[in-house]
């Protein structure tokens, strides 16, 4: 695979793809405008949709393609993935299995864990040891090597993750074990390489996720490349591909493929750095991100920027690589209502996804959110993608009313509909609870920034309910994802455990020495992949006070020590500054900002044009007048009141009565909640906090 970069005088077009369950949105910068196409994804082999999307652009000069991904979710979820050979220190072979002895539901006596991705047979012990601070204890002799080389071989094994004790500390034995192992022609993913830290579960959990994933990104992106680069019908060349991590950065190609373990939330990481471009530029700050798409919501807290987490859960497998810090959860507009077994309603978290989608997609035949939303008369028939596509109504109520009637419900259509909204909406709500006030944020000092296809329809009525005054409808909010993607900044991640006491004499210079070793391996590695531009670093630290079994990151400087007791109070309420502090991990990000062009933000993309008109619609229980309005109309500053519905090519935005609302210069909708900016702050609201 090759990402190599064209030498011409005038830089090839960047194009940006995120490929979501339902749509494949497309966004790139021609003459001055930001433009956007959308498609139908292609679950079976998500390179159709992207070049079927890339086929619509024209460039003279060649295309460079950014990618957000969902493969490597998919293939968690799914679990599609390799068949794993997992080594380790003889002895700690069922490490992967025992994990940790919490329990996510602590009073269910059914719950059943998430099994391993690597079955028992597949596990193999090596007679090694090193000791804590790195001391080579006993090293594994050659026949041991040859003999595991043979093991592994006769296992079927299509991937190998190797993750030793304290590999983190000395990584020359587990060195020499890849050594040999490579040598069987399999991709080898080694915990040193990859997240070079403490606590074995983790890590090897981590290690496991990517050499499970390792050849099937590897087949996805040289299948893309290939299609990409053959493919007649594209209108320009495309002379390099670079995928979105979930951390919140582009990698090149071969980074990707090396370590997809750093782009399971590819395309969720993209729409938090959109949705944080955007907002910065009508003067926001602090906002939650609310990502609705066609089969799942995704939401972050941003608090001046996007920050990554460390401590991730995908299906239930930790995975410890930087991530931005993103909850999900299973519903969208395509998320399928139903009855349970007591004739309660719920909604999720199946999906319709793209084939058959909702009903009013025309092939669907179970009712959806989108489907409750045309029912609510929320979403305008003839005005969704721009015009191009238009809204089955007839079939919905049909089909809907002929569904009910299955389920032995005497609800009216209304009704239901009404039911899905506030059942879908209340699955959210405890989502962005989750990323807000669970994590000792007050929601009330926030913007909701919504975007997605869906979140728009939703935006007022989750902030209603978490009294937050103001909602932003970002331009473009249905391809906002990959107008992050396009915006985002290359980035690379380093870590290294190194577990001291630090008291009141910190070792500044020792710890500074350590940071200029990741330093220089990160400049070495933008080198490599042919980064132009200086690295900018952050340096950060995970502290904790001696005895606990959690770390918090802050910012690595003269006052870290500080900046923990005060971050840790914080987060928990309290903090000890007499107690004794362990600095654990330290971490350096590296980063080379991409061009970015803020005054584009707003251009539109081709659409069919429209007059404002008035229809008929649904609140609480209520049918009233509704005034539809074409976003690309409003000017500037021009205030309108709800009810009323904005729509546009990628998305519809719902205006509830006793909303105003108006679009702002850089071209974002932005909706205040007159009722709730009026309401008085509780006492002690940290609102000045910057």
């Amino acid at each position: 695979m090759s990402s190599s970069r064209p030498n011409s005088s005038r830089p090839p077009l960047r194009v940006a793809v995120d490929t979501g369950g339902t749509f494949t949105d497309c966004v790139w910068i021609e003459r001055g405008k930001l433009w956007m196409t959308k498609v139908f994804s292609t679950p079976a082999d998500p390179s159709q949709a992207i070049v079927e999307a890339m086929s619509q652009i024209p460039a003279s000069n060649g295309v460079v393609l950014l990618h957000g991904t969902t493969v490597g979710t998919n293939t968690l979820l799914q679990r599609k993935g390799a068949r794993v050979a997992f080594v380790t220190t003889a002895g700690f072979e069922d490490i992967i299995e025992i994990g940790r002895q919490n329990r996510p539901k602590l009073y269910d006596l059914n719950f059943e864990r998430v099994p391993p991705l690597v079955e028992r047979g597949l596990r193999f012990g090596v007679p090694e040891r090193v000791a804590h601070d790195g001391k080579i204890l006993h090293k594994p002799s050659s026949d041991h090597l040859r003999v595991l080389a043979r093991d592994v071989h006769a296992s079927g094994a299509e991937a190998i993750a190797v993750s030793t004790l304290f590999s983190f500390a000395n990584p020359e034995t587990e060195s020499a074990i890849g050594r040999v192992l490579e040598e069987l022609g399999l991709p080898v993913s080694l915990s040193h390489l990859i997240l070079p830290e403490f606590r074995e579960y983790e890590r090897a959990s981590t290690v496991v996720v990517n050499a499970y994933l390792q050849p099937v990104m590897q087949g996805y992106l040289q299948r893309l490349e290939v299609r990409m680069r053959q493919r007649a019908s594209l209108k320009a060349k495309v002379s390099g591909i670079f995928v979105m991590q979930s951390s919140g950065g582009i990698t090149s190609l071969e980074s990707a493929a090396r370590q997809p373990v750093r782009t399971v939330l590819s395309g969720p990481a993209g729409g938090v750095v959109g949705a944080a471009a955007m907002a910065r530029v009508s003067g926001f700050e602090r906002v939650i991100t609310f990502d609705m798409g066609g089969t799942s919501t995704d939401v972050a807290l941003v608090d001046g920027e996007a920050k990554p987490s460390n401590e991730a859960e995908i299906v239930g497998l930790p995975v410890r690589v930087p991530m931005l810090d993103i909850h999900t959860v299973g519903a969208g507009g395509g998320s399928l209502a139903r009855f349970d077994a007591g004739g309660a309603l719920r909604v999720g978290p199946e999906s319709a996804g793209s084939d058959p989608g909702p009903i009013c997609y025309g092939r669907g035949t179970q009712p959806t959110v989108t489907d409750a939303n045309l029912l609510l008369g929320r979403l305008p028939l003839d005005k969704f993608l721009g015009g191009s596509f238009v809204l089955d109504l007839a079939r919905t109520r049909n089909l809907t009313a002929e569904w009910l009637r299955q389920q032995g419900s005497r609800l009216s259509l209304e009704r239901f509909a009404e039911g899905v909204v506030r059942v879908v909406n209340a699955n959210m709500e405890r989502a962005l609870r989750v990323v807000s006030v669970e994590r000792g944020y007050d929601p009330r000092e926030f913007a909701l920034v919504a975007f997605g296809g869906a979140g728009g329809l939703h935006a007022c009525d989750l902030a209603r309910a978490l009294a937050i005054p103001r909602v932003i409808i970002p331009a473009l909010p249905g391809a906002l994802s990959a107008y992050g993607i396009l915006a985002s900044d290359i980035v690379k991640d380093y870590s290294r455990t190194v577990m001291l006491s630090v008291d009141g004499k910190s070792p500044i210079a020792s710890l500074r020495r350590q940071y200029a070793t990741l330093e220089e391996r990160a400049k070495r590695e933008f080198h490599d992949e042919g980064w132009k531009g200086k690295p900018h670093f952050h340096y950060s630290a995970d502290l904790r006070y001696r005895g606990q079994g959690y770390e918090l990151n802050v910012p690595f400087t003269n006052t870290f020590i500080s900046d923990f007791h005060r971050s840790h109070h914080f987060r928990y309420g309290y903090s000890h500054p007499e107690r004794q502090v362990e600095l654990v991990t330290l971490r350096l990000r590296g980063r080379i900002a991409s061009r970015r062009t803020p005054q584009e933000i707003g251009s539109t993309g081709p659409r069919k044009t429209w007059k404002t008109e008035t229809r008929a619609a649904w609140f609480d229980g209520k049918e009233i007048g509704i005034t539809i309005y074409d976003r690309d109309s409003l000017s500037p500053s021009r205030r309108i009141h709800g009810p009323a519905i904005v729509a546009e090519y990628s998305a519809t935005t719902i205006i509830p009565p006793g909303v105003a609302s108006f679009v702002d210069k850089a071209g974002n909708l932005q909706l205040t909640l007159e009722s709730i900016r009026a309401s008085k702050r509780r006492p002690g609201s940290s609102a000045s906090r910057k």
